[in-house]
């Protein structure tokens, strides 16, 4: 008898081993991986280099309180405070934990300055997580049935409008929490200029700006962080998913004027920032320096693109391609679930993004012949799967 709650709409498969971009299920079957653990497996499986920077760690220490000093933390934090320009890193085990403190540092601040402002605005259809407070946050009716009541101090509004958005504002409000590039929500992409115009509105309003690059940070759009394709830096940057390669570990980032808000007592995670989890981060992040991941996505994905786009020309009932780097969605007019069945059966893993998108989150290293290979069965699934 399987033990397991039963939280997760399983597809019929169980994996067993990963070498790459393909995984192996348990009666030997190959496949692409274009899921990558939903962005977590930034460097595929079984990478080299994480698997002895792992093992390594392993016979040395796994775990250490923060009741005392971690210097795989410390050199973590460094690394991504020099990447992101941010001041100090809080580190924790997942996206919707680095969501919650941003959110409880966002209120903090406002708190500190005895100011009553705890309000956050963020965009229809965003995902920010499953916990209360994220899961209010999140602009998704279908992921909040049954919760009631959320807590209070959250509205939503249109993603890329701006009218939508100031008129939102009042005097109560904190921050405006977006997704540079929303995921779960469908592969939406904020148009560059309007995440400028939303840093220029916090300024003028003296609001907080939270980025949630949970699932578009670490190199997936092609840069580090997918607000440098704006040139848009934060008050607050929160991170996990592909940050440890596969290794759970989440962190939210704040600038020096906003991360003191948080003091001894005011905020933890008692597996946060643990030694184990550092170094694996530590060592996704230099295998991307050291094998120029961040341009192979950039080249790699034009290369994606213009494979799908042509899809749009082949089939009426493609619709668009989404999204940026290795964060792709191929929109339908159609529900696309009998295409992901078709991909597995043909061997290649996609999954979607909301009903009507066909999303792909590919290793930052997988192959251009690996890349073709998925999307040559790609387009005999669309093929197979409506004619």
């Amino acid at each position: 008898m399987n033990h397991v709650m039963n939280t997760y709409a399983s597809y019929p498969l169980t994996l067993t081993r990963g070498a790459g971009s393909r995984v192996f299920d348990s009666d030997g079957k190959v496949y692409i991986d274009f899921v990558g653990g939903i962005a977590v497996n930034t460097l595929g499986h079984a990478h080299p280099a994480l698997v002895k920077a792992i093992a390594d760690q392993a016979g040395t220490m796994l775990h250490c309180s923060n009741l005392y000093h971690i210097p795989l933390q410390i050199q973590l934090a460094n690394k991504l405070c020099a990447l992101s320009g941010m001041g100090a890193a809080f580190f924790c085990n997942s996206g919707a934990e680095a969501n919650e403190a941003a959110i409880k540092l966002a209120r903090k601040f406002f708190y500190d300055k005895k100011e009553n402002r705890f309000e956050i605005i963020t965009a229809i259809q965003s995902f920010h997580g499953r916990t209360m407070h994220t899961l209010a946050a999140t602009g998704q009716e279908k992921v909040k049935i049954g919760f009631s009541p959320l807590p209070a101090g959250f509205s939503h509004v249109p993603y890329n409008d701006l009218d939508a958005l100031n008129a939102a504002i009042t005097d109560r409000t904190a921050a405006i929490m977006l997704e540079p590039l929303q995921g779960e929500g469908g592969v939406n992409l904020a148009n560059a200029e309007y995440l400028r115009q939303v840093r220029t509105i916090c300024d003028q309003h003296g609001l907080l700006l939270i980025l949630d690059e949970v699932q578009s940070g670490i190199g997936r759009t092609g840069s580090m962080f997918a607000s440098e394709h704006s040139g848009v830096r934060p008050d607050i940057l929160t991170l996990a998913k592909g940050l440890g390669g596969g290794v759970p570990i989440g962190s939210m980032l704040a600038t020096e004027r906003v991360s003191p808000a948080f003091s001894p007592g005011t905020h933890g995670s008692t597996f946060g920032g643990n030694p184990l989890s550092c170094r694996a981060a530590l060592t996704v992040l230099e295998t991307i320096e050291t094998e120029s991941l961040l341009l192979h996505v950039q080249s790699q994905s034009q290369h994606m693109q213009l494979r799908l786009q042509s899809f749009i020309e082949q089939f009426d009932m493609v619709q668009q391609v989404r999204g940026q780097g290795f964060l792709l969605g191929l929109a339908f007019n159609v529900d696309v679930a009998p295409v992901i069945t078709r991909c597995r059966e043909l061997g290649l893993l996609v999954l979607s993004a909301g009903p009507q998108v066909v999303r792909m989150l590919p290793a930052l290293n997988i192959s251009q012949q690996l890349i073709d290979e998925g999307l040559d069965i790609l387009q005999q699934a669309i093929e197979d799967s409506f004619s």
